[in-house]
């Protein structure tokens, strides 16, 4: 598929050139920075060939952008949420890359104690916490998407995820919710865009058969590892089964939504 010229949609961000993108043909994530993502949104993820960090809508207090549920290693129905205090400089129409951490210092001794109480005990907690260096070292940029788009990397990279992440502010796309993100599919020419269960409710096809790209289900199943998958964190399946069973996991689920993926 030939990649779509990016003034056939709209302008270029203003002072910025196109960043180096995906091979074309490839499968297309795009998915709000979340604050140690749930296993569904991680797996889409990790299905995917690269991922556009969707940081220029608005931000939602009710979302995981800047929290998340931290299910107990013996008890994953008994969570606790880990919240990234946030304030908003634009108010409600603040969009999430605009997001300011309230006492990033702070903030990041929390973070960096209730991970270690809630997932200190797990016997993969030594790799886990050598893996969330670089987010606690993101509290230092002052923004909670830069700390929720790193929780989300690494834990990717636990799983050897070898695909490439963009981010939204950085190519151009017109208004509209299915619009915006089939432009950024067109752009980075993409063959489908992978839709998770929430998504498809409200999703337009129509803007996507424009550009000849496939609009692709994703959905985990709700057994097994997949039993809390879709209200807690994925640091819970990584603490009790281990990065090497999650892998497993994933690529199993891949497979069976024909997606021919070996990443790790």
């Amino acid at each position: 598929m030939e990649r779509t010229n990016p003034s056939s949609t709209t302008a270029t961000p203003a002072g910025s050139s196109l960043p180096d993108l995906p091979d074309p043909g490839g499968l297309c994530a795009i998915h709000q920075p979340n604050l140690f993502p749930r296993l569904t949104t991680l797996a889409k993820l990790f299905a995917a060939d690269y991922w556009i960090v969707l940081d220029d809508v608005q931000f939602t207090r009710r979302d995981y952008q800047h929290r998340a549920r931290l299910g107990a290693l013996d008890e994953p129905n008994r969570s606790q949420w880990l919240t990234i205090p946030t304030r908003l400089p634009h108010g409600r129409s603040t969009v999430i890359r605009d997001a300011l951490i309230d006492d990033p210092d702070r903030a990041r001794r929390k973070t960096a104690g209730v991970l270690r109480q809630r997932y200190g005990a797990s016997p993969h907690w030594p790799a886990l916490a050598q893996a969330l260096d670089p987010v606690l070292d993101a509290f230092g940029t002052g923004r909670t998407a830069h700390v929720a788009a790193a929780s989300t990397r690494v834990l990717l990279g636990l799983l050897g995820w070898q695909g490439q992440i963009l981010t939204s502010s950085d190519l151009p796309s017109r208004p509209g919710r299915s619009q915006r993100l089939a432009d950024l599919s067109a752009v980075t020419g993409a063959r489908a865009y992978m839709c998770g269960t929430g998504g498809m409710a409200y999703l337009d096809p129509a803007p996507f058969a424009a550009e000849g790209i496939a609009v692709t289900p994703f959905q985990p199943p709700t057994t097994g590892i997949w039993s809390f998958s879709r209200r807690i964190s994925a640091l819970w399946a990584l603490a009790v089964r281990g990065p090497l069973d999650v892998v497993a996991c994933m690529q199993t689920l891949a497979l069976d939504h024909g997606l021919p993926k070996a990443a790790a």
